[in-house]
């Protein structure tokens, strides 16, 4: 039976990935609105919808830490503090220079989700083991997908 350092490992992990998953989302947000140049159209809509599928998990994570008897990130502050996706607050950034960060900031989260299902398994909380699968192939999408753009 997990003890409860296994746990309180999985709550850890667990907010750290929400607060990427709310950091990538915002920086996600803030290329969708500001991105310019020949391929605007489509990388207006290709960064909207994969802010939806970030912002989609948010709540189903939030709701793993509370399953697990752990308290949730309450801030913006708690947010910053637990990510390690760097913040770009620059309005004027090149429409390639947005994908390779968002294609780099994805496969961080990609191994953040690595380790949330790894602290998942130690734990004994198989539900989390098993959507950390669906979460890590939704990010290797973003990340594939960007990664053709870029090339």
């Amino acid at each position: 039976m997990p003890g409860d350092n296994a746990k309180k490992a999985l709550i850890d992990s667990l907010n750290g990935l929400l607060a990427d998953y709310f950091a990538l989302y915002l920086k996600t947000k803030n290329y969708h609105w500001h991105v310019a140049g020949p391929q605007f159209r489509d990388l207006h809509l290709l960064f909207d919808e994969q802010a939806a599928e970030l912002f989609a998990l948010t709540d189903v994570i939030g709701e793993r830490v509370r399953k697990n008897g752990g308290a949730t990130l309450t801030s913006i502050g708690a947010v910053a503090a637990k990510s390690v996706i760097e913040d770009d607050d620059r309005t004027s950034v090149d429409a390639i220079a947005m994908v390779k960060a968002l294609r780099d900031d994805n496969a961080k989260l990609v191994e953040r989700i690595r380790a949330a299902k790894q602290a998942a398994g130690e734990a004994g909380d198989n539900a989390t083991e098993g959507m950390a699968d669906d979460w890590t192939d939704q990010a290797e999408k973003r990340v594939w997908f960007l990664t053709e753009i870029a090339s």
